[in-house]
């Protein structure tokens, strides 16, 4: 008994060091750059973690083969607009990192999902990964609801 007091208590400075969880599971942060329009990097605590954006894929701005892609800029600003500077939460699914070692996440600014929002504006296209699928049927929805209304990247010339 004496020695699982003595362990709870030795462990409780540690705990407390922890970034707190959000009700939903998850981490909540401040965002400090917007590498491109599906990742940011996010200071939780006294780190600051890479994030890929769960369930969306936008142009690329900055890739090593491909270079940049048409919509690129465009979908880092609108990123930017809705993120930068701000307080996030990250919402976790069931795998949290990527092969990179991104933490894997919705990203929520105030009400608004970001991944969601992206995809609405037109300026994400939906990429599903899974075991990572909350919100697929979401952005499918929204996706096609872009899609027929020619927003952001289906813009019709």
């Amino acid at each position: 008994m004496a020695v699982a007091r003595w362990l709870l208590l030795s462990l409780l400075p540690l705990l407390a060091a922890l970034p707190a969880w959000p009700a939903q599971g998850g981490f909540e942060g401040t965002v400090v750059r917007v590498v491109d329009g599906d990742t940011i990097h996010v200071r939780i605590g006294d780190r600051v973690e890479k994030v890929r954006y769960i369930g969306v894929n936008t142009p690329e701005v900055h890739h090593p083969t491909k270079g940049e892609e048409l919509g690129g800029r465009e979908a880092s600003e609108i990123n930017r607009r809705l993120v930068a500077g701000r307080h996030v939460r990250l919402e976790l699914d069931v795998q949290e990192r990527d092969r990179y070692g991104r933490l894997l996440a919705y990203v929520w600014a105030g009400e608004t999902m970001v991944n969601a929002e992206l995809v609405r504006l037109g300026y994400a296209q939906v990429m599903t990964i899974p075991p990572n699928v909350r919100y697929q049927e979401m952005f499918v929805k929204l996706q096609r609801e872009a899609r027929e209304a020619g927003r952001g990247l289906w813009r019709r010339a």
